[in-house]
């Protein structure tokens, strides 16, 4: 077992500074003082600031590009290189490839991520209209594949399969049923191209059909400025909306997120997540391609600093990468620094750098440097 002691926590709420206990990958104590014992490590947290773990719920963890072919394909994501941005939380999917990349290598990924010690789970499914399975089906998937949590889909995009409104709830219902016997929440993580019909399909599918909205995640939606003022009206109808920050964005992730905010939409129905490791292009100053690059996974946190820096609360601002990605994925374990939940959290410096990173209870940053290795280092 591991006492830190004096931190300030958020949790994402301000608990003021606590001693926390952490054993068996879980918290078991947060007080004002708990009395050390000979059997406990103890980390003086003193001048420090504690928060969850970041969750990341949109990222490539195997790869993804290739749409210049296959030299544009991007590698694997090493674990080392999650817990350096205090990520101890991830979400896998497929892209626009589900050929090359396969549902099975993302299920292994997972399980590998995850016995390197940080938590991994995945989306079935990719941007076309017929799932890729482990199994036969959707519902078959939320029931019997551990670390399936939902279903990804394209729509607004030319690269997609162009669904219908009957099509997406046949997909919605299999998440849902699937959800509901497996106990978990089960989401249709909906990627958004930057078409015009943006997501009418989905409010329609809630206004017209009454599917409950919380099993909706649309993500990108700062794509554009058209699809941002959309996404504010489906947040206030009280479903959750997904910023990207390492992909398309009309602006900065965190101006988008102000943006929101400044339109009425609570800080409760946003989210950030990277899509970190998908394939963007390279161009030169006249918008010709010279080369390729990988969508940065570690904005995640740069954008929620800037937005304690725009004067949000770190109490916000952390919502957006901690309680409220956890309560879109029905991760109940996760996103919170509360007794019985997952020992995930983050430690920052007095000028909000990061100094260290538990995940599970383990300790795997110390100093600002990553002090685990991947598997194969």
């Amino acid at each position: 077992m591991i006492l830190i002691k004096n931190a300030n926590v958020y949790s994402p709420d301000s608990l003021g500074y606590k001693d926390v206990l952490i054993g068996g990958g879980k918290i078991l104590a947060i007080d004002s003082k708990i009395e050390s014992h000979r059997s406990f490590s103890v980390f003086n947290a003193e001048g420090k600031t504690m928060t969850p773990g970041i969750i990341d719920q949109h990222i490539h963890v195997i790869g993804a590009g290739g749409k210049h072919g296959f030299s544009s394909m991007t590698p694997e994501i090493p674990m080392t290189d999650l817990i350096g941005c205090g990520t101890t939380t991830v979400v896998g999917l497929l892209g626009t490839d589900g050929s090359t990349r396969g549902i099975k290598t993302l299920y292994a990924k997972c399980k590998s991520l995850e016995m390197e010690g940080v938590s991994a789970y995945m989306f079935t499914g990719y941007f076309g209209l017929e799932p890729m399975h482990i199994t036969s089906n959707v519902q078959d998937e939320m029931i019997f594949i551990d670390k399936v949590l939902g279903c990804k889909i394209a729509i607004s995009d030319v690269r997609s399969s162009y669904p219908t409104d009957l099509e997406l709830l046949h997909l919605l219902r299999q998440v849902r049923v699937g959800g509901m016997i497996a106990k978990k929440k089960g989401v249709l993580h909906i990627h958004l191209g930057a078409l015009n019909s943006k997501i009418e399909n989905l409010l329609r599918i809630v206004k017209d059909h009454e599917f409950p909205i919380e099993n909706i995640s649309p993500t990108h939606m700062g794509r554009t400025q058209a699809l941002l003022d959309e996404g504010i009206a489906f947040g206030k109808m009280g479903g959750m909306i997904d910023i990207s920050t390492g992909g398309t964005n009309f602006t900065d992730p965190h101006k988008t997120i102000i943006y929101a905010l400044d339109h009425g939409l609570s800080i409760d129905y946003l989210t950030f997540s990277s899509d970190g490791n998908a394939g963007l292009d390279k161009n030169d100053e006249n918008g010709n391609l010279i080369g390729f690059k990988k969508a940065p996974f570690d904005l995640n946190l740069a954008e929620t600093i800037q937005l304690i820096n725009k004067g949000l609360s770190i109490t916000d601002a952390f919502k957006v990468v901690t309680e409220n990605p956890a309560r879109n994925l029905g991760l109940t374990q996760k996103g919170r620094i509360e007794m019985g939940r997952d020992a995930d959290l983050c430690l920052f410096d007095d000028e909000f750098k990061l100094t260290e990173v538990f995940s599970l209870g383990n300790q795997m940053m110390s100093g600002g440097k990553v002090i685990v290795k991947n598997s194969f280092d």
